[in-house]
């Protein structure tokens, strides 16, 4: 069984995504809805509240959890990988979802200038700048806050005139800044749902990308390469095509909300992820 974990309803385009590249596979979905958003949370409590997800996915049997959460995936991951595994789960695995967009996203461009588009926490972390410099020393990247784009998707107004006003404001602003861009990242699992605004209000010579190819891509390469895991979500018969969801709101609220993104209804549970009420 795989983890997926997500602050709130955004990772389930993520989930969407893996589950149709591998359906063979289980997945459990944990949703933070109850302390969502984590974008204006201090460091400190964005890394616990990961932390306890990643504990109790790891508790469900999960050898292996991805971050479907930009802000989990720049402000805590690290942390977790480095001084949390080996105290709790040393066999276990923890991956983001910004890393291999930066691997990646060189790729995605002819002229050597991409765009970044998220919220305003994953912007200003600079996540994406530091990991894709690593990789991609000579690319020229320019970033674009977009505030109001998540609350209109979790609003489910998809197809508003207000949500292609704001798509276009600030898809003009990046582009006026560096006209020279040629592709630009969704970096925010909200934001694929609005793919068709993308493409309307854009020129076609600038190519959309988002988040959850690449990590289908990534997630599957790194169970070809670490058989270990793959062997262990086998042996839990965690090959059976079957999705969990879980949320620590009420499973009313998780269900309203996961039809914008899930477009179909879904059975919910509601959880606690502190060790003492479990």
């Amino acid at each position: 069984m795989l983890g997926v974990f997500d602050s709130g309803f955004g990772g389930l385009t993520i989930l969407k995504d893996l589950a149709k590249a591998l359906p063979n596979y289980d997945f459990v979905y944990l949703g933070d809805n109850a302390r969502a958003p984590y974008g204006n949370r201090s460091f400190e409590s964005i890394y616990r509240y990961t932390l306890e997800a990643v504990d109790y996915l790891f508790s469900l049997g999960c050898p292996l959890v991805i971050l479907a959460c930009n802000t989990a995936s720049a402000k805590a991951l690290r942390t977790i990988q480095q001084n949390d595994l080996s105290k709790i789960a040393p066999q276990n695995r923890v991956l983001g979802i910004i890393r291999p967009i930066a691997e990646e996203v060189g790729k995605f461009t002819k002229s050597g200038y991409v765009g970044i588009l998220g919220t305003e926490g994953t912007v200003a972390s600079q996540s994406y700048l530091l990991e894709i410099a690593k990789f991609w020393q000579n690319l020229h990247v320019e970033q674009q806050a977009c505030p109001m784009l998540v609350p209109l998707v979790e609003n489910n107004l998809i197809n508003h005139p207000a949500t292609e006003m704001f798509v276009k404001e600030y898809t003009q602003k990046i582009l006026e800044r560096e006209p020279r861009i040629d592709s630009l990242v969704l970096g925010c699992t909200h934001y694929p749902l609005l793919q068709e605004v993308f493409v309307k209000v854009l020129p076609k010579s600038v190519k959309i990308t988002s988040q959850g190819g690449v990590i289908v891509q990534k997630t599957i390469e790194y169970l070809a390469n670490h058989p270990e895991i793959d062997n262990r979500i086998s042996k839990n018969s965690g090959k059976n095509g079957k999705i969990r969801f879980l949320t620590t709101d009420s499973a009313e609220f998780f269900k309203k909300g996961a039809e914008t993104f899930w477009h179909t209804q879904v059975q919910v549970e509601s959880v606690n992820l502190l060790p003492n009420a479990r």
